[in-house]
C-alpha cells in the first residue's frame, strides 16, 4: 500500500514538473500536454509511475457536466439537422473495420481477435476489456490504443491552428468566484449522483455519460447556465494528461518502436478515412470544416471534448458525433466476444 503511494506522489511531482515546463514554454493546453508528456518520458525512462485510479475517473466527470450544460434548448432545436451527419458514423465506423481489421491481420501479424480490437476506434479501456475477454493480446491493445489517443492529442491542435486557423486561447470557462453557489453546487450534485448510478447500472463511459445525463435536465430547465469553472475543467486536464502518458509505464524501447510504427501507419490509414468522411459533411452542408474534423477525429471523447472547448467549436455537434461512434463500437463489441467465444 505504502508504495502504491509512493508511485502516486512521483506520479504528480513529474505531472506537475511538466505542467511548469509547459507554462514557462508557451506549449498550446498546458494542463493536458505538460503532464502527459512529462509522466510519457518519465516512463520510458523506467520511473515507477502510477496511476491515480478513481480521481482520474472523477475528472472525467467534469467533462460529463461541461457536455451536459452545452446542450441546451437551442442546441435540441438542432437535432434534425444533425441527423444526416449522425447517419455516416456507422459508414465511418464500418470503412475503419473494413480496412483496420485486414491491415492488423496480415501486415501486423495480430491474430484475429486483437486485430478487430486493435482496428476499432472505441474507447481504449472498452477496447481492451472486451479483448481481454475474448482472448485477445492485451498488452498489444493496450499499447495500440494509448499510442493512438496520444498521437491524436497530440497532431489534432496543429491541424487545428494551421488547417482551420484557431486559435486554442479561447476560456475553458468562467472562474469559480465569478458563478453563483447555487450552479456549481447543483454541477457538484449532477456529477456525483450521475456518476454512480451510472457506474451502478453498468453504463459503458459511466464517469462521463452518468453526468452528462443528469445535467441534461438541468440545464435545458434553465438551472445552469454555464460550464463548470476553468479551474474544474483544467484539473481535468491535468488528470486525464497523467492518465495517457502512464499507459507508457513498463514498456521496453523494443515495443515502443514498433508499436509507433504501427500506430503511426495506422494513424495515416484512419487520417485518410477520417478526412473523407469530414469532407463529405462539409461539402454537403452538414457541418463547418472544424466541427467535421473534430467530430469524426477517432480521439477520445475526454481529449476531444477539451479540443472543442478550446477551439470554440460547437460542442454538442462534436460529442454527439463521439457519443454515437463509441456507443456503436461499444454495444459491437459484445457480439464480436460472443462470436469468438463461440468460435473457440
Amino acid at each position: 500500500m505504502e508504495g502504491r503511494w509512493t508511485r502516486r506522489l512521483l506520479t504528480v511531482a513529474v505531472a506537475l514538473g511538466g505542467l511548469v515546463l509547459a507554462l514557462g514554454t508557451g506549449l498550446p493546453l498546458p494542463f493536458l500536454f505538460g503532464p502527459m508528456l512529462a509522466c510519457l518520458g518519465a516512463a520510458l525512462l523506467g520511473a515507477p509511475l502510477r496511476g491515480l485510479g478513481p480521481v482520474t475517473d472523477a475528472a472525467r466527470t467534469v467533462l460529463g457536466v461541461a457536455v451536459g450544460a452545452s446542450v441546451t434548448p437551442a442546441l435540441v432545436g438542432q437535432l434534425p439537422a444533425m441527423a444526416l451527419s449522425l447517419a455516416l458514423v456507422p459508414l465511418y465506423v464500418g470503412l475503419i473495420g473494413l480496412v483496420g481489421v485486414p491491415f492488423f491481420r496480415r501486415v501486423v501479424g495480430f491474430d484475429a481477435v486483437t486485430a478487430f480490437f486493435a482496428a476499432m476506434p472505441g474507447g481504449a479501456a472498452d477496447m481492451v476489456l472486451f479483448g481481454k475477454e475474448a482472448g485477445a493480446n492485451v498488452r498489444a491493445l493496450s499499447l495500440i490504443h494509448a499510442t493512438r489517443v496520444a498521437v491524436i492529442v497530440t497532431v489534432a491542435p496543429i491541424l487545428l491552428s494551421t488547417l482551420y486557423g484557431a486559435r486554442l486561447t479561447r476560456p475553458l470557462g468562467a472562474s469559480a468566484a465569478s458563478l453563483p453557489p447555487s450552479e456549481i453546487a447543483l454541477m457538484v450534485l449532477a456529477a456525483v449522483v450521475g456518476w454512480r448510478v451510472a457506474k451502478r447500472a453498468g453504463l459503458f463511459g459511466a464517469a462521463i455519460l452518468g453526468p452528462l445525463i443528469a445535467t441534461l435536465p438541468l440545464s435545458l430547465a434553465g438551472l445552469i447556465h454555464e460550464r463548470p469553472p476553468r479551474e474544474a475543467l483544467q484539473a481535468a486536464q491535468f488528470l486525464i494528461g497523467i492518465s495517457i502518458g502512464v499507459h507508457y509505464v513498463g514498456v521496453t524501447w523494443r515495443e515502443l518502436t514498433r508499436t509507433i510504427g504501427i500506430s503511426a501507419l495506422f494513424m495515416v490509414i484512419l487520417a485518410i478515412l477520417a478526412g473523407v468522411v469530414a469532407e463529405a459533411v462539409v461539402l454537403l452542408g452538414l457541418a463547418r470544416p472544424m466541427e467535421a474534423f473534430l467530430a469524426f477525429a477517432p480521439g477520445g471523447q475526454a481529449e476531444m471534448t477539451v479540443l472543442a472547448i478550446v477551439s470554440g467549436a460547437e460542442l454538442g455537434y462534436v460529442v454527439l458525433h463521439h457519443l454515437a461512434r463509441i456507443l456503436l463500437v461499444i454495444l459491437g463489441a459484445p457480439m464480436v466476444v460472443r462470436a469468438f467465444g463461440r468460435r473457440g
